[in-house]
């Protein structure tokens, strides 16, 4: 993995500080991790309590984070911070796995996120696209994964996914499928029941047009922004005015903006909130616009509200 310079650390902003209270963070790379992260479970919960954020959402592209999460908000309540994970359905989890699916629903995983390192999407992105896309050294090569078939339908052990989803009233969130695949797989979701639904960084590797968020958020789903790809770091990949064109075009009330931070060379996971937060008061958005994209729309989602 190439190495990359970590941006310094923000300066201290008492109004910045304020709109922190009540974050909420639905995609945190924190470890332990297969690949390199710059903090751990333990450290972000100690962090983002400091800054007194609600809650927290562990993300491993590999294992299911729910036993830490309950575990460190056991040993650690003073924080004040409510922690949670998910289950990424990539071929380390069994790919589109009902059963995984189940056993996260039941030990109380808050998202299901659809492939995303095995996506079919994404593994022909990383040619183009995604080059230099962090991998782990020496793992098998991955086998592609859809929700599509062959004839472009949802496949069965999709549907049963998004049945179990449904039941627990839980998250579903698109990975790094393409858009042509998320649309149609967020219709059969609305339809069987899914009422909590999300794009993962919808301009990136998914392909999302405006007229694409436009559509998607007619169909009841919400848009989350990787607070990396607007910051400085080696995630970033639009200036913070790109961040408020996409706030207009889904509106704020179905947009959220979370980390996607932990990896080497990137600011730490509630330093890039403050960053992006700082940036969003310059260009003049309201602070109660920022409250409900940063954390009350999370929180809604979290059960949190």
């Amino acid at each position: 993995m190439p190495e990359f310079e970590a941006p310094p650390r923000p300066a201290f902003n008492p109004e910045v500080e304020k709109l922190l209270e009540g974050a909420v963070d639905l995609h945190c790379h924190s470890g332990p991790a297969a690949m390199p992260r710059i903090l751990d479970h333990h450290d972000q919960m100690m962090e983002a309590g400091e800054a007194r954020f609600k809650a927290v959402v562990f993300k491993d592209h590999y294992y299911l984070g729910t036993p830490h999460s309950i575990l460190l908000e056991k040993l650690f309540p003073e924080t004040g911070v409510r922690l949670f994970s998910g289950i990424v359905l990539n071929n380390a989890s069994g790919g589109i796995n009902p059963f995984a699916v189940d056993h996260a629903v039941r030990l109380g995983g808050k998202i299901v996120w659809m492939p995303t390192f095995s996506a079919a999407n994404h593994i022909s992105k990383v040619a183009t696209e995604a080059k230099g896309f962090p991998k782990v050294a020496g793992a098998p090569d991955p086998i592609p994964l859809s929700v599509l078939d062959a004839n472009g339908k949802v496949t069965d052990e999709t549907k049963h996914v998004l049945d179990i989803i449904a039941a627990g009233d839980i998250i579903l969130a698109g990975g790094h499928l393409g858009v042509d695949e998320q649309i149609p797989m967020f219709e059969e979701a609305r339809a069987r029941g899914v009422k909590k639904m999300l794009v993962n960084h919808p301009t990136y590797l998914i392909g999302c047009e405006d007229a694409h968020i436009r559509q998607l958020v007619g169909l009841g789903v919400m848009m989350e922004h990787s607070i990396t790809q607007f910051i400085e770091g080696r995630g970033k990949k639009h200036d913070p005015e790109f961040a408020v064109h996409l706030i207009e075009v889904a509106g704020v009330e179905n947009t959220i903006f979370s980390s996607d931070l932990g990896l080497k060379g990137a600011a730490r996971p509630v330093d890039g909130y403050r960053m992006l937060i700082a940036d969003l008061l310059r260009l003049n958005m309201a602070e109660d616009d920022i409250r409900t994209m940063f954390g009350r729309n999370g929180a809604r989602l979290l059960n949190l509200d």
